[in-house]
């Protein structure tokens, strides 16, 4: 296969096939995710009860074995819905339980997250919730499950933030960034990248409103249209979301492929952002220089086994898009491995596959270019990782268990779902991220004596 554009391996199905195992939820797993991973807002579910439950497992576990506490678990506020409300509608029962939950939920923020059938059954929801916003911050975010997937749903919950929370700011704050991009729970590592963003903005003079996993991420939420700039840390994931604030509030945007790992995309990430926000080329420059010093350092200590045991290994890559090229363009162009086959799991909109394709073919320091295959389905994924010469496999817990045996590659967890490890804080993002990258990928060959 030579083709950076290759197509899956397998055979073709008609449109509606089934799918094996995706790699994603729903449109409400989505929107339920993002809400959790704002503290202060409460998800109360328009649903049937196996939508809460089945995210609990499908969702939040898969993103990392992480509990979902008590508003993603099985206390989240839900509607349950049955036989009954198909045929008298549901209405009178979500108006009851936003009565409950705005009560005995202490929250911020409460968002309406519907599911398939309110939308089918053709349920009022914004008349119902339009009453509670005298008193509560409220939001209604549509996401019956046939509306798209947990991408869509990301982008959903921040358009239901924009058009029933936000109003122009009095003023706009100087050297202050709203980031958008990163999906919490697909992107397994949300946490702790998103905590690298804000800590590597502050670095340079920048406040960065993340959302996500911060206390204050519900004021963090009202303050985005007094930010000087957006930026998309993805290739689509984010994108409706910057346009329409673009549209509202006339704050312009910068977008980057993927969360940047290691300090050739770190650095350049800080120097594009410094430059639009104004910020001293001195002040960015020192801190780059510092760190480059530092973590190159600190990579010499894993060099022998680097380079005595695996040199210029070959490798693939299964998983989303922001993580496929933040770590392709790592381990090629600061590793110096080579890059054989990349799948990317999330399904991206047709009109951005092929910049997806660019930032995963140039701008490598290699001769060898990766086949690239869009591909969600599981089964196709691991045919089109057969007969392939790759030493090191990034994916998801899905291809981790028989890597080795079908294979003959040492798999590293990277991609949702992620059932085989605890993420809490754990990161790839950054100058220390690479540090971690490089540490999990060196420990699957080295020792035992």
């Amino acid at each position: 296969m030579s083709s950076a554009e290759a197509e899956s391996t397998s055979e073709d199905y008609s449109e509606g096939r089934a799918l094996e195992a995706p790699r994603f939820s729903c449109a409400l797993g989505g929107a339920l995710g993002t809400a959790l991973g704002i503290y202060g807002s409460v998800p109360i579910l328009h649903s049937g009860a196996g939508c809460g439950i089945g995210q609990l497992f499908g969702q939040l576990y898969a993103g990392g074995q992480n509990a979902g506490g008590p508003q993603g678990g099985t206390s989240t506020p839900c509607s349950s819905l049955v036989e009954h409300h198909v045929v008298f509608g549901g209405e009178e029962k979500l108006r009851d339980l936003i009565s409950a939950s705005t009560e005995l939920m202490e929250g911020d923020l409460y968002a309406v997250i519907t599911g398939c059938v309110p939308s089918l059954i053709g349920d009022d929801v914004s008349a119902v919730v339009r009453p509670f916003r005298e008193e509560k911050d409220i939001i209604y975010v549509k996401t019956s499950g046939f509306t798209g997937n947990s991408y869509e749903g990301y982008e959903l919950f921040f358009e239901a933030v924009i058009n029933d929370l936000l109003k122009p700011a009095e003023k706009i704050k100087p050297k202050t960034v709203n980031i958008f991009g990163i999906v919490p729970y697909q992107h397994v590592f949300w946490k702790g990248d998103a905590k690298v963003i804000k800590d590597l903005l502050a670095r340079i003079g920048i406040t960065a409103n993340v959302f996500l996993a911060e206390f204050d991420g519900t004021d963090q939420l009202r303050n985005i249209p007094s930010a000087e700039y957006n930026i998309v840390l993805s290739t689509w994931n984010g994108h409706r979301v910057v346009n329409l604030l673009k549209e509202k509030f006339n704050t312009p945007y910068l977008t980057f492929p993927s969360v940047p790992i290691g300090p050739k995309q770190t650095a350049e990430f800080l120097r594009t952002v410094g430059k639009a926000l104004n910020v001293s080329e001195g002040v960015v420059e020192k801190v780059i220089e510092s760190e480059e010093r530092r973590v190159y350092r600190f990579i010499e200590y894993g060099g022998d086994a680097h380079m005595l045991v695996r040199p210029h290994p070959f490798f693939a890559v299964v998983a989303d898009s922001g993580i496929a090229i933040g770590i392709t363009r790592f381990l090629v162009n600061e590793l110096g491995y080579l890059p054989d086959v990349v799948q990317i799991s999330d399904e991206p909109p047709e009109e951005v596959r092929a910049e997806i394709i660019k930032h995963l073919t140039e701008g490598l320091e290699t001769p060898v270019k990766p086949d690239v295959i869009f591909e969600t389905d599981s089964y196709l994924v691991r045919q089109n990782l057969k007969n392939r010469p790759f030493m090191f496999l990034y994916a998801s817990s899905l291809e981790a268990p028989t890597a080795l045996q079908e294979y003959g590659a040492l798999p590293i967890t990277v991609s949702f779902p992620t059932m085989n490890r605890l993420i809490l804080n754990r990161t790839y993002a950054g100058f220390d991220g690479a540090l971690t990258l490089f540490e999990e990928t060196i420990s699957t060959f080295v020792g035992p004596l």
